[in-house]
């Protein structure tokens, strides 16, 4: 057993490695950057280092339409709504915080978030428009899923389902009361969009979760 944990351990070693992310984050000067620490054919883990972001809510019954309202903000914010008008380049993701329990019959509320560009992580203009706020990010594993098309309420759900159904599956241990939908692209642009969904890791993220159970019985059997 000591030689099967080793050799697990061995095997998260060697799958811990720098961002590669510049293949689908390419209209941003800036993306924010992050440590791929393992890869399976459904799912990602990255680890993100501390950052700071400006963000804003919105209430609305879709995450779409109160997604929208929210961006305004935010975009306003970084073309000189802020003391001293300083104009900002667009970075990415945008990261919408979705509460992981919504009723049809009742709006939710809806967070949307810029990272704010590495020129002004430490000290950000404060905004003209009270509505925004700064979000301390702390450290933080994710495990994330891509999918292309649109960011929609409905697509948004579904990968987020079909997330959570592969999490449970592995027994991988998150935040279960909310999710992000992470966007990357612009409207303007049509082919070979890259969207995300996002759960954050509680603690530590399970050693076994990037493993496919199959996998792990072979190890513990013949290693």
């Amino acid at each position: 057993f000591l030689y099967g944990s080793g050799f697990v351990l061995s095997l998260l070693s060697l799958c811990h490695r720098p961002s590669t992310n510049t293949s689908f984050c390419t209209e941003s000067k800036e993306c924010l950057e992050y440590e791929l620490v393992c890869k399976t054919d459904e799912y990602e883990v990255r680890h993100y280092s501390p950052t700071r972001w400006v963000s804003t809510d919105a209430e609305a019954y879709f995450m779409g339409v109160g997604a929208a309202m929210a961006f305004r903000r935010l975009f306003q914010y970084i073309t000189g709504a802020n003391e001293g008008g300083i104009q900002m380049e667009m970075t990415a993701p945008v990261l919408v915080k979705i509460p992981e329990e919504t009723k049809m019959w009742e709006p939710a509320v809806y967070t949307l978030n810029f990272p704010l560009p590495a020129a002004y992580q430490e000290k950000p203009p404060a905004p003209t428009n009270d509505k925004l706020y700064f979000t301390e990010m702390p450290e933080m594993d994710v495990y994330v899923r891509s999918y292309g098309g649109w960011m929609l309420s409905v697509t948004s759900r579904l990968h987020a389902h079909l997330l959570t159904k592969e999490l449970e599956r592995v027994r991988a241990s998150y935040n279960h009361s909310y999710h992000y939908g992470v966007g990357y692209d612009s409207p303007l642009k049509l082919l070979n969009r890259h969207n995300e969904v996002w759960y954050v890791a509680d603690g530590l993220y399970s050693l076994l979760s990037f493993m496919s159970v199959d996998f792990m019985i072979y190890v513990a059997k013949y290693w």
